[in-house]
């Protein structure tokens, strides 16, 4: 017998239309749908003054938090990493969204998935017998899954990822196939967000519901990276991050039509979470200056430096062309003890024991996170940018409120309505595995016992 979730909601326009049978409520779930909307912050849900209707309707019958801590730094290819292995980016690899290169930033990303150096929910998925899926997930060039869309483009002409994209599609014919089922043929912009449009979250959550409908994947991951791009342009409460929200929303809206259409919606979990916060930004500072005033950093494309830091977002991390001197360190920690406040007010140090605790890079020895609206560049030219409107970004050390993402989860095994404070992002593999019954060892993270029937 089932018993319906929603109800009549056509009024609405959500008409989500899920039922559980009792059998689903007892046993793990069979099928997972992990979705991130890059910049999700808890408002977006929690506050109903945001179009988020289905999203918002998820988390009154099913579990969420009121916020989730990123990791260090709180960019998109860490913390798409740590969810899918439970561990640190100390651990997993993926310290940055770019790996920092010594000679000078290329535009290379860390796009394939042999950089990861721990297992993995593909992996544990694959071990236990069950069928995997991406669309546009982070460093996933190259990974063991059955059905691959990574996300992946030409560092040298980021406006046209289509090329790049079908090269590392797998199974090769699944390209052509989703834009002829699912999407149309696909032009440069459809897979960016440019010019105010949010045709790339329709593109994504269009391939990943035909992929639902057609292969039902028992693991299926997406990455709908519109409200991030939009709060980058113009800070926290532009009219086009309210829209991308509500777009975001309308995507989720399809993965639930088509886990309906495919006739396993009562048997699937859908998660949605974000992969950090975000804040206001004001000015850009440029450690580099600092350094290469000090004469530790010369001319770096010859290899005449001693350390540089290597920036990402509202974060900068210390490279030392030795790690093991000591003296470069100790004279880089006094450059910035003895910074006017002036100075000061733009950054805050962030030890070496504060980032073993948080497990960030364990090859950097101090880094910085920015305060006052405050974010960070690679030149070495000039000290401080001002920005002559506000935008937005992320990276921080994540010690406040502002950085910290949202989580949201419905389906089989899951209680209604409970909100919990606080999560991290470590938890989310161990949840998964929970919900899944799948076994993946040595994660970081914890598993929340209130969530659970």
């Amino acid at each position: 017998m089932k018993t319906t979730i929603y109800g009549l909601l056509t009024t609405l326009y959500i008409a989500l239309s899920f039922t559980q049978s009792t059998k689903a409520q007892t046993t793990p779930a069979k099928y997972v749908i992990l979705v991130t909307i890059d910049g999700f912050r808890p408002e977006f849900y929690l506050d109903s003054t945001y179009a988020m209707p289905t999203v918002r309707e998820l988390m009154k019958n099913g579990v969420s938090a009121q916020g989730l801590n990123p990791v260090f730094p709180s960019v998109t290819y860490p913390d798409h990493t740590t969810m899918i292995t439970g561990v640190t980016p100390a651990k997993h690899g993926i310290y940055y969204n770019t790996p920092f290169e010594p000679e000078g930033a290329t535009g290379k990303w860390y796009w394939d998935y042999s950089l990861i150096k721990t297992p993995t929910l593909w992996d544990a998925m694959h071990k236990a017998g069950k069928t995997t899926a991406c669309v546009r997930w982070p460093v996933t060039v190259n990974a063991p899954i059955d059905y691959r869309i990574p996300e992946y483009w030409n560092y040298k002409d980021m406006n046209d990822a289509r090329e790049y994209t079908a090269a590392a599609t797998q199974p090769a014919s699944l390209w052509k196939e989703v834009q002829e089922n699912a999407t149309g043929i696909l032009e440069a912009d459809d897979l960016n967000a440019t010019n105010d449009e949010l045709v790339q979250d329709e593109s994504v959550a269009r391939m990943a519901g035909y992929i639902i409908k057609k292969y039902k994947p028992n693991f299926l991951a997406l990455h709908l990276a519109c409200t991030d791009h939009y709060e980058h342009e113009n800070g926290r409460e532009h009219y086009m991050v309210k829209a991308a929200v509500a777009g975001a929303d309308r995507a989720v809206k399809t993965l639930t039509e088509s886990l309906k259409r495919a006739n396993i919606a009562d048997e699937t979990a859908i998660i949605i979470l974000g992969d950090h916060g975000f804040e206001n930004i004001y000015q850009s500072f440029s450690p580099n200056y600092l350094l290469k005033q000090a004469g530790l950093m010369t001319d770096i494309k010859t290899g005449n430096w001693k350390a540089q830091f290597h920036s990402s977002g509202g974060s900068s991390f210390l490279q030392l062309k030795n790690r093991n001197d000591k003296a470069t360190l100790s004279k880089v920690e006094t450059i910035l003890a003895e910074q006017p406040d002036s100075v000061k007010h733009y950054y805050q140090v962030i030890t070496k024991t504060k980032l073993a605790e948080i497990g960030a890079d364990p090859n950097v020895l101090l880094a910085l996170s920015g305060i006052n609206g405050t974010t960070f560049n690679n030149k070495s030219d000039v000290e401080v940018e001002k920005f002559a409107r506000v935008k937005g970004t992320h990276g921080f050390y994540p010690d406040h409120k502002q950085i910290q993402t949202g989580f949201v989860a419905f389906g089989p095994g899951l209680k209604k309505g409970v909100v919990i404070p606080v999560m991290n992002m470590v938890d989310v593999a161990p949840f998964i595995t929970k919900l899944t019954g799948i076994d993946m060892p040595a994660m970081d993270g914890k598993i929340y016992p209130e969530l659970f029937k």
